[in-house]
């Protein structure tokens, strides 16, 4: 019979997560990059990710364009919402600060991975602008973006974290370490930020629960709104940065498009990044099991009502 409390286990969690930083601990110079450029005759995001398996309308060639803009501006993405997942998780460590130690060191690992994985993104970005045609445009300013979202409730603000952090790792093993024709540098920028994730995910998890546990329903109802009103604000980034991936695309295409192939493929890349950045963490069973397990069925409801509109 396990008679372990419930405190005792989340220490454990937090512990093993430590052990798990500790171990998987990578440099971005000696372990990731290593000194390489990235090739423009390969692709960085796959088929799975990118949508453009279906794609017949265009040629081998401007599909690997096209995922290598995908692929760029999916590295800029992870940069710009890590800056806010960094803030969130430096305030909350002060719920630790003379209590659980363990969970005080889990979290601090958790920020300074983020801090580097920042590092990391902006790396990435000035290697990949290096070997693609002048007219990209990632527009959102990472502090402006932060305060809005941290403006929010911690809880929500820790849900849409979950929800980040897991379809990371979800695209990591299922779409991008399989595909054997993707840039190495883009695979293992994606492996090693999976490997740090990995851990991010069960503290985002163990922190929400506690950020829950304080909460009156009137409040938590409340937080479920703001939870709907972070993704929603992410829709509305996503679908900005599609079109200006489109016109871009447009821009530097070796041929010109016609208005209906603009048309389809806009579309196209909206619905690959409503599904990149929203659905597949949304709908991802780790998370569905939390949130299930932190709302009432009203409450879920609500929330998936407003997710099914967006797929």
């Amino acid at each position: 019979m396990n008679t372990a409390s419930p405190s005792d286990v989340s220490t454990d969690r937090y512990d093993r997560c430590i052990a798990a930083s500790k171990r998987v601990r990578w440099d971005i110079d000696s372990d990731v990059i290593r000194g390489r450029s990235f090739d423009a005759t390969q692709k960085f995001l796959p088929d799975g990710l990118t949508l453009l398996g279906g794609a017949h309308w265009l040629s081998a060639e401007e599909k690997r364009h096209l995922s290598q803009i995908q692929g760029r501006t999916y590295a800029n993405m992870f940069g710009l919402v890590e800056r806010f997942i960094d803030a969130k998780i430096l305030e909350i460590t002060q719920h630790h600060w003379l209590g659980d130690q363990t969970a005080l060191e889990a979290l601090v690992r958790f920020s300074d991975e983020e801090l580097k994985h920042q590092e990391l993104f902006r790396r990435i970005e000035l290697l990949i602008a290096d070997g693609m045609p002048a007219g990209y445009s990632f527009a959102w300013d990472p502090n402006t973006i932060g305060a809005s979202v941290l403006s929010k409730s911690t809880w929500a603000v820790l849900g849409l974290t979950l929800l980040i952090e897991l379809f990371s790792q979800a695209h990591y093993r299922e779409s991008i370490e399989p595909d054997v024709e993707l840039s190495p540098l883009f695979k293992d920028v994606f492996l090693f930020h999976w490997k740090e994730e990995s851990q991010h995910a069960i503290l985002d998890e163990l922190e929400w629960v506690r950020v829950d546990s304080a909460l009156s329903e009137q409040a938590r109802d409340i937080a479920v709104d703001e939870l709907i009103e972070l993704i929603l604000a992410v829709d509305g980034i996503v679908q900005s940065q599609a079109n200006a991936d489109c016109s871009y695309f447009k821009m530097s295409c070796a041929r010109p498009l016609d208005d209906a192939e603009e048309a389809h493929l806009q579309t196209l890349l909206r619905k690959a990044y409503r599904s990149q950045y929203i659905l597949s963490g949304a709908r991802h069973a780790g998370f569905v099991k939390v949130l299930s397990r932190l709302t009432t069925h009203a409450q879920k409801e609500r929330f998936f009502a407003t997710i099914e509109k967006l797929a």
